[in-house]
């Protein structure tokens, strides 16, 4: 074997265990952002939340884990054990959006009944309008799973846009005044600081492929533009009349 391909092996091997890290950062993230507000609460059986939310929280912990096993199975050369749970994958995900939808409604039916209706549905907008990227990111991973270029990529690029509610719960819990949360849905423009980051994973990644290919790859380049101007233009878009049609025209589907 010559030089150039002992070292393309090497670079193969320690991208893969790459992954396995970011993986493990995103599960640090998932879990340990939510301990306040959600695990603790728990435990301590002083969570109140419609079912649909426990459910919510247990799904999206569980497609975490799945994550880091999946880079795990890729990075000790399991990739035919990676594509046949690749299925399983798939299953968990489309019912993680519905999960995500169904919790929304119940979100904004609850702040109703409590007067503050109109302040949540302009904060459901950050996350209805990362919903239809969050399906568009994960369609498109699939669609190149026979890329692994571009596959791992794209789905790096969702982790990372998932790991926004967890952070934002580290904000709340460490920033905000005492009682903020009983103020109802805050303004929209909260979001952005979690947000960015959040988008320092996909900044380390670039870093990462700057230092191993030469170039970030265009998957973090563009879509991390798209997910950068997402996040900003939702809070623009929250706090216009025709979103808030939008959103009494999803409430409404809850009935």
């Amino acid at each position: 074997m010559n030089t150039a391909a002992i070292a393309g092996n090497g670079v193969r091997a320690e991208g893969r265990h790459f992954y396995v890290w970011m993986a493990g950062a995103f599960i640090l993230v998932a879990f340990g952002g939510f301990v306040p507000t959600f695990w603790a609460p728990v435990v301590a059986g002083t969570f109140h939340a419609p079912p649909v939310i426990h459910i919510h929280g247990i799904l999206m912990f569980v497609w975490v884990c799945f994550y880091f096993v999946q880079t795990t199975l890729v990075a000790t050369g399991r990739t035919l054990d990676h594509r046949s749970w690749g299925l399983a994958g798939i299953a968990l995900f489309s019912v993680i959006a519905c999960a995500i939808l169904v919790g929304e409604m119940a979100v904004i039916k609850r702040d109703e009944a409590a007067g503050m209706g109109d302040a949540a549905r302009r904060f459901a907008a950050v996350t209805l309008c990362a919903w239809p990227l969050m399906v568009g990111l994960f369609a498109t991973a699939i669609a190149n799973t026979r890329r692994p270029q571009v596959h791992k990529r794209v789905m790096t690029l969702l982790m990372a846009a998932m790991m926004t509610p967890a952070i934002a719960r580290v904000f709340l819990t460490l920033l905000a005044p005492a009682g903020a949360a009983a103020g109802g849905p805050p303004p929209p423009f909260v979001s952005i600081p979690p947000s960015l980051v959040a988008d320092l994973f996909i900044v380390v990644a670039m870093v990462y492929d700057w230092r191993t290919r030469g170039r970030p790859h265009p998957v973090y380049v563009y879509g991390g533009a798209i997910l950068l101007a997402q996040q900003v233009l939702t809070v623009l878009f929250a706090s216009t009349a025709t979103w808030m049609a939008i959103a009494r025209a999803f409430e409404s589907l809850a009935g």
